[in-house]
């Protein structure tokens, strides 16, 4: 019997500039919330358009290439999976946040504020983190 599959594909645009941060062991981690619409009509025949929001986690030089060369509104297409991780707030209330762990990023919409391209990149899925490698 299968494990199950776990697999995401999102293609749309960044809602503000990537956040790059570091674990302990110093492994780059990129964050980042992307915006996808779909269009459709409702009952009454009227166009209607709904829009998701999406976070996104990149590792390694992945992470590093998206900081450099993403800005808010680019769009992007992404594949990865989904995972959700549990922490507390500052009132020690557990809260839980699910995102897009992202094995590939592909820099759609033509060039970024630096005015360069540079080729997308794929990371090894395989990729766990350490527990002292939180990157939050």
């Amino acid at each position: 019997m299968s494990n199950g599959i776990n697999k995401v594909t999102l293609m749309g645009n960044l809602g503000a500039d990537p956040e790059l941060r570091f674990t302990n062991s110093k492994m780059p981690v990129a964050n980042f919330r992307m915006a996808t619409s779909r269009r459709f009509k409702d009952k009454q025949g009227e166009t209607q358009e709904r829009t998701e929001w999406h976070r996104v986690v990149v590792f390694g030089k992945l992470a590093e290439n998206c900081n450099t060369y993403l800005s808010k509104g680019r769009q992007v297409y992404v594949e990865g999976h989904l995972q959700t991780r549990q922490w507390q707030d500052r009132e020690g209330q557990t809260r839980y946040t699910t995102e897009i762990v992202a094995s590939s990023v592909n820099f759609l919409g033509g060039r970024n504020k630096r005015e360069e391209e540079v080729p997308s990149a794929e990371v090894d899925a395989s990729q766990e983190l350490a527990s002292d490698d939180a990157p939050f």
